[in-house]
């Protein structure tokens, strides 16, 4: 499966605890070619995940081929961080009127300059509702009071220079999306908000909204719902059905790395769960990851720098640890150990299931039955989850994964193990060994994390 990896988020480690505020980032995937810009925005409430995965996945999967598609997947970070929908406040009612003290604040005055850019053809925000909407009562979760699976327009047209008949593009995406069910019951319809009539409670609160502030400053703005009711890579499949319809609606040319199928949105977001550390020093698979990891090598007396390998990932300092999230699942936590680092060397040479290699550090090795590390001068092994007593130095041994004690390993599975190489005391670098190892990451974290790095363009949010 080909991935198209086209930015790659650079941070510091958030100086607050999980209670701070986090950057919302900016990721701007432009093909070079003639086309609109479309803005799709999620996150703005972090307990709606098929949102945000969607907004993920547009960044790390999709290569757009004319025009340009703008992503900020993780609009209220610290509420995805939280599951929660809005840790000040519900953040997607402040796009009216908004005290200068509110912690958000500057955040939204960001966002609105986002889209009131002169370049910004139209806007796509991403949520996720209980239920499934229908403009007429079936059941209790099919009813016109519910969201879910719903495409929204505040009216029916906007006066702007391209796309605004929002009724009939609304009308072909939910269309499209319905030829693609898998269940009848999650079928899509419109639902319009009628906010400018301003008759009812819903009119309202959706006067607040982001897509309704798009609207009064001229640029075409739909909601896009999943379902609270189906799991979450089920509803960032039915988004990415929608999304699509609206970016070939408005000439937007984009390739996939994968079928549209749940399972493969499930597998495409999980390829990117991993995280980097000191220019690809360390790399953690964290597909899977046990609960807690210990004595990760980290560089002592520097700020923590890590890459996340998805725009959705974060890590939040703890008491002592660090806590790792993809969205709102916190998926571990790593109890760091700090030491000095060594840059003499940037590879080892390996025996890998009877074959010698150089490998660099910060790749994920497959193994089928055995491996070692050929000793280098100066230079020792250590192999966590390997332990022989009077061995200081665990070079030139021959390991395969009965060896190893599956209380040590990076995964829940017992298959990927750490290989560490020091310098004395000094830490050189961390290579994974993965035991029936399978899905693109595992061919090398490191090119996968190199290759974000040098490509597209991100600016933070905030």
């Amino acid at each position: 499966m080909r991935l198209f990896l086209t930015t790659l988020l650079l941070l510091a480690l958030a100086s607050s605890a999980c209670g701070g505020n986090l950057d919302f980032t900016l990721h701007k995937l432009d093909s070079g070619r003639p086309g609109p810009t479309i803005l799709v925005v999620g996150g703005i409430q972090g307990d709606e995940p098929g949102g945000f995965y969607t907004a993920a996945l547009l960044v790390s999967h999709y290569k757009i081929t004319s025009g340009a598609v703008w992503v900020v997947p993780n609009l209220n970070f610290l509420s995805m961080i939280h599951n929660s929908r809005g840790m000040h406040g519900d953040m997607n009612r402040k796009f009216a009127d908004l005290d200068p003290k509110d912690p958000e604040y500057e955040a939204i005055q960001k966002i609105k300059a986002i889209i009131t850019d002169p370049r910004v053809s139209a806007v796509l925000h991403l949520h996720d509702g209980w239920g499934f909407y229908s403009p007429t009562y079936v059941s209790e979760w099919q009813n016109p009071k519910r969201w879910g699976q719903s495409v929204i327009i505040d009216q029916p047209s906007v006066d702007a220079p391209h796309f605004g008949d929002l009724a009939a593009l609304a009308d072909k995406a939910v269309a499209d999306a319905n030829e693609r069910l898998y269940d009848p019951m999650h079928a899509y319809h419109v639902k319009n908000t009628h906010t400018r009539e301003l008759d009812d409670e819903t009119a309202k609160e959706m006067s607040k909204t982001l897509t309704y502030f798009a609207i009064n400053h001229g640029k075409p703005a739909f909601g896009i719902e999943g379902s609270k009711n189906v799991s979450a890579f089920m509803s960032a499949y039915y988004h990415l059905a929608v999304v699509e319809s609206f970016l070939r609606s408005f000439g937007i040319g984009f390739e996939r790395s994968f079928d549209l199928t749940t399972q493969n949105v499930g597998d495409a977001l999980q390829s990117n769960v991993a995280v980097s550390f000191f220019d690809n020093k360390v790399y953690l698979d964290l597909r899977n990851a046990r609960e807690r990891l210990r004595y990760i090598p980290l560089k002592k007396g520097s700020a923590v720098e890590y890459r996340p390998g998805s725009p959705i990932m974060a890590l939040v300092s703890a008491e002592g640890s660090l806590k790792v999230y993809f969205g709102n699942k916190n998926v571990t936590e790593l109890d760091p150990q700090y030491c000095e680092y060594d840059g003499s060397i940037e590879a080892v040479t390996m025996e890998i299931d009877g074959v010698k290699r150089m490998v660099p550090f910060g790749r994920v090795v497959p193994v089928a039955k055995s491996f070692s590390v050929v000793p280098g001068n100066g230079y020792r092994t250590n192999i966590i989850g390997f332990s022989r007593p009077g061995l200081a130095d665990e070079s030139n041994v021959t390991l395969g994964r009965t060896d190893l004690q599956t209380g040590y390993s990076v995964d829940k599975a017992g298959s990927v193990y750490r290989i560490e190489v020091y310098n004395g005391d000094k830490f050189c670098g961390m290579i994974l060994a993965a035991f029936d190892a399978k899905g693109p990451a595992m061919a090398g974290g490191g090119k996968l994390l190199r290759r974000l790095q040098k490509s597209g363009e991100l600016e933070l949010g905030r």
